[in-house]
């Protein structure tokens, strides 16, 4: 069996791919997003129904799907061990039960296969269960103890599950199995979803600005999550926010005003001049080091100080440090302090909005 997954994941991998452009897309054999771009055919293929069995044997009892998991190779008993020791079940956290319950439904939509339906279903009851009454979502559910209970826009864990459950309520494609009752529940939680959105935009002086990756799910106040993700205006998950809010038809003043004041934030706190480096050292082990560079693009840290601006690095030791050098070897080389995170977004999608806007006056 195992050597037939691994022929089945190599043809998944290079055998189904429609141009260049998508082979390189899949040159990494690792279970994830590019499951969802696949040419429309593969779906209906019996390698796509064979990966889609798979997937379901790791749903669990309350229909969520553990993360950091390769699900395209069966679940052993030493893999489920593992699950349960790194805490990896029954959560939205790094694309876990959005990314497996949308692949599914594709399979479902090329095929009719009943299975694939049900555990959609079952893992679309697991989101609609796990919200918050004030919209928002936690990292992990049944809930747990700690940061794991915070509202998460970390990683763009909500963010997921308010695009997937808009999709299903709009009726879209490959979601129209999802019954009538169910979509009208999907439209009540995106709504909820939006105004924990827009309760939760920071605002100082007056002014408002974006969002930071977690909040206190009683407070709604930016929180702690891990030692080295402190409360702090996000440079990343506030992009996928915003573009959420970007694609509401007829917005509201109050969305408006939500996308303007996040991206003159973005704007007012680019970084130029800077190149992040980052590179695997003689000893085998990574680092990472700033460069000057006149010509390098914009920039965008990944935590602001409230009250500030003012970039800042976190390590381990949760000590708020302002230059990254400060931080420890193994963060430097191991998370994103910079990225170019919101250039897309004022570059292509904001221009696109305000023509959009315009039009609809």
């Amino acid at each position: 069996m195992r050597i037939l997954v691994l022929f089945l994941t190599a043809l998944l991998f290079t055998g189904f791919t429609a141009n260049a452009q998508t082979i390189e897309r899949f040159t990494q054999p690792h279970w994830g997003e590019p499951f969802l771009h696949q040419p429309r055919a593969w779906y209906g293929t019996p390698e796509a129904r064979s990966a889609a069995g798979i997937v379901m044997q790791y749903q669990s009892t309350t229909g969520a799907f553990p993360k950091n998991t390769d699900l395209t190779i069966p679940p052993t008993d030493k893999i489920w061990a593992r699950i349960k020791k790194e805490g990896c079940a029954d959560t939205i956290d790094n694309d876990a039960t959005t990314v497996p319950m949308r692949f599914l439904a594709l399979v479902a939509q090329a095929t009719g296969d009943k299975q694939c339906q049900d555990s959609f279903i079952r893992g679309l009851d697991y989101l609609l269960i796990s919200q918050y009454p004030n919209g928002g979502w936690p990292q992990f559910y049944p809930l747990r103890e700690g940061y794991y209970s915070h509202i998460t826009y970390n990683d763009n864990a909500m963010m997921n599950v308010m695009f997937l459950l808009r999709d299903i309520a709009h009726g879209k494609a490959p979601y129209q199995f999802v019954d009538a009752d169910r979509r009208a529940k999907c439209q009540t939680a995106i709504e909820k979803g939006l105004d924990c959105i827009l309760k939760t935009q920071i605002k100082e002086n007056g002014k408002l600005t974006v969002w930071c990756a977690q909040y206190d799910e009683n407070t709604l106040q930016p929180a702690w999550a891990r030692a080295f993700e402190p409360p702090s205006f996000s440079g990343d998950e506030s992009v996928d926010i915003v573009r959420y809010l970007m694609q509401i038809d007829h917005p509201t003043p109050e969305i408006r005003a939500a996308i303007q004041g996040a991206v003159a934030w973005f704007k007012a706190t680019e970084i130029h001049g800077l190149r992040v480096v980052r590179r695997m050292m003689p000893d085998g082990r990574r680092d990472g080091w700033i460069e000057r560079n006149r010509k390098a693009g914009p920039l965008w840290a990944r935590f602001y100080e409230l009250g500030t601006n003012r970039p800042i690095f976190i390590g381990r030791d949760s000590v708020i440090r302002y230059h990254y050098s400060e931080i420890e070897r193994e963060r430097r080389g191991g998370y994103n302090y910079y990225g170019a995170w919101p250039e897309s977004l004022l570059k292509k999608d904001y221009p696109r909005w305000l023509a959009k806007l315009n039009h609809e006056k």
